[in-house]
């Protein structure tokens, strides 16, 4: 994979974890917060999980704390491969 999307991790969100009532993922959701979207840490392994399996990236489980929006997880994918190209 060339570059991950918020796409990518919108389509992760739904079918790993599902998506709660009233939450739209196709709306900008890209600096919302996880815990207004309805996912917890809980959630959020999950979801940091099925990328490892889906993309071959692994997120450090110190940094997802940090990352608490869907554009953060997006960087921080994206910096993992590029990393992991080179």
């Amino acid at each position: 994979m060339s570059k991950f999307t918020l796409n990518d991790l919108r389509d992760i969100m739904r079918t790993s974890v599902g998506v709660e009532e009233g939450v739209d993922l196709d709306g900008p959701i890209d600096e919302v917060e996880f815990t207004e979207l309805g996912y917890d840490s809980l959630a959020l392994a999950e979801v940091c999980s099925q990328i490892n399996r889906r993309v071959g990236v692994a997120i450090p489980e110190d940094d997802l704390l940090a990352l608490i929006t869907p554009a953060a997880i997006v960087r921080s994918v994206n910096e993992l491969l590029v990393g992991t190209a080179g």
